[in-house]
């Protein structure tokens, strides 16, 4: 069964950060197909924190990922190690594919976490939504190498 994994993110990258998801997407080309969709972000101006996070999970469930497990991206979600991730990663593809949901500036809304089939955290640190971006594909490029039997670490 072919590698497939969808993400779906809020926004779309600044161009500072673009040619390093372009530079991730073109290397697991060999390991996997992964596709990218972007709903709109909504402006804080003038809005609540509260609405902002409904109207944005309104979009993300509209766009939902069609792989069987999508894994939430949320700082409180479960830190894994490169293995594991990988481990689970083929698991996944064993089902049909890998969706991953990344949020906006102030996260996800609880329906979505509700609907996901998992919770990750790429780090304990906060990091930036557009940054998780690159760094998610960094480590779906190495689980790639590391499923291929091929050396990750450099």
């Amino acid at each position: 069964m072919p590698a497939r994994v969808e993400l779906l993110v809020v926004g779309s990258l600044h161009r500072d950060l673009a040619p390093a998801a372009r530079h991730y997407l073109d290397l697991l080309k060999p390991h996997m197909t992964v596709t990218v969709r972007e709903v709109k972000e909504v402006a804080l101006r003038g809005r609540s924190e509260a609405e902002v996070l409904r109207e944005e999970g309104k979009r993300l469930l509209a766009a939902w990922p069609q792989s069987p497990a999508v894994s939430a991206l949320v700082v409180e979600g479960a830190v894994l190690d490169t293995e594991t991730f990988a481990a689970r990663l083929q698991q996944a593809f064993e089902r049909g594919g890998a969706g991953f949901v990344i949020g906006g500036s102030l996260g996800l809304a609880g329906e979505v976490r509700a609907r996901a089939s998992d919770a990750l955290s790429l780090s304990a640190l906060t990091l930036p939504h557009q940054l998780a971006r690159v760094v998610l594909l960094e480590q779906l490029f190495r689980a790639g190498k590391i499923l291929r039997g091929e050396p990750y670490h450099h």
